[in-house]
């Protein structure tokens, strides 16, 4: 059996994202299929949780059960707007704009660490690119409501990367490093924002970022800006691609067509494909213990959601074509 083959047959919200997003079929034809995934429980219960969007208090940004992860998550299933509850969740996002065009969460950072110690709405490095990103992916227009942050941000870029940074009602917060350093999680969210904005395509901002990645990775062992590291930790499979790790930085850097055949990217590559079954399957080798109920939230058996994603990075790099055994 092609890996194809089962993951169709698998859990029907894998085989939605399967039949819509990499084998293209028409929206249409899904109807039923998506009746199904829209009743699963564990959809269901994201479904409300990201409808209260600021329900959640963003304390740590790794949380996969923060609703902007959760929203994302969805819409990489392949569900959209025309869902009540998501596009209850973009209007939430649209109705806390700052004056620089970025969207604020419900937040808190104690005294301790440069904050007021009180809840309050703000936005931090670290999620105002996915705020931005889940707007554009949910259609929303990039003139009207996106372009004046996406403006803002890229004024922070320095030669070495995007920094650390919050919005003023977080005061003088920051991650753990040196302030001169980039935050290697800020550069990768940027891109995957700039994906989805094609004036920013193959320009110096996206090469500045992508760089910051590389130097990185050429730097492994001493290089670990804000406690990033690209280690043994790292390059382990893990799901949902949320943070700092091989499958979300493969998944990113592999829709830049550019980049393809950088030595560096490719071997990144090597080490995600080596981790295949002989089914060219994947098993995750880290977990969200928070994400249990998923099939990628254990560590004993391959995970459909998990092969999808790396399927979709290998085909970008042109390893699953036309004859291929995936």
């Amino acid at each position: 059996m092609k890996v194809i083959d089962w993951l169709i047959a698998s859990d029907p919200y894998v085989e939605y994202a399967i039949r819509k997003n990499y084998l293209k079929q028409d929206a249409t034809e899904l109807l039923d299929l998506r009746k199904i995934v829209l009743s699963d429980p564990r959809v269901q219960k994201y479904l409300n949780d990201v409808a209260d969007f600021n329900g959640t208090l963003v304390t740590n940004h790794k949380n996969p059960d923060l609703p902007i992860h959760k929203l994302l998550f969805l819409m990489d299933i392949g569900l959209d707007s025309e869902v009540q509850s998501i596009d209850t969740a973009i209007r939430k996002i649209l109705g806390n704009k700052d004056e620089n065009g970025l969207y604020k969460s419900m937040t808190n950072v104690s005294k301790h660490f440069g904050g007021t110690g009180e809840d309050t709405l703000g936005w931090a490095f670290c999620d105002a690119p996915l705020m931005l990103l889940a707007l554009l992916r949910a259609g929303v227009s990039y003139e009207d409501h996106v372009k004046q942050g996406v403006d803002y941000l890229v004024e922070f870029q320095r030669e070495n990367g995007f920094p650390c940074g919050v919005s003023k009602e977080l005061g003088k917060f920051r991650g753990p490093g040196r302030k001169s350093d980039p935050c290697p999680y800020v550069n990768l969210i940027m891109l995957k924002l700039f994906l989805m904005i094609p004036e920013y395509a193959e320009s110096e901002t996206v090469r500045v970022s992508i760089n910051t990645l590389f130097d990185q990775w050429e730097n492994s062992r001493e290089s670990h800006p804000y406690m990033f590291f690209m280690g043994t930790d790292f390059r382990k499979l893990k799901a949902p691609a949320i943070w700092y790790d091989l499958v979300n930085v493969t998944d990113c850097l592999s829709q830049y067509p550019f980049v393809l055949k950088d030595p560096r990217f490719q071997e990144m590559i090597e080490i995600l494909e080596a981790k295949a079954n002989p089914e060219k399957q994947f098993t995750p080798e880290s977990i969200y213990l928070k994400c249990k109920a998923w099939d990628f939230g254990q560590k004993k058996q391959p995970s459909p959601w998990l092969t999808y994603v790396c399927l979709q990075i290998l085909k970008r790099t042109g390893q699953c074509g036309d004859g291929d055994p995936y």
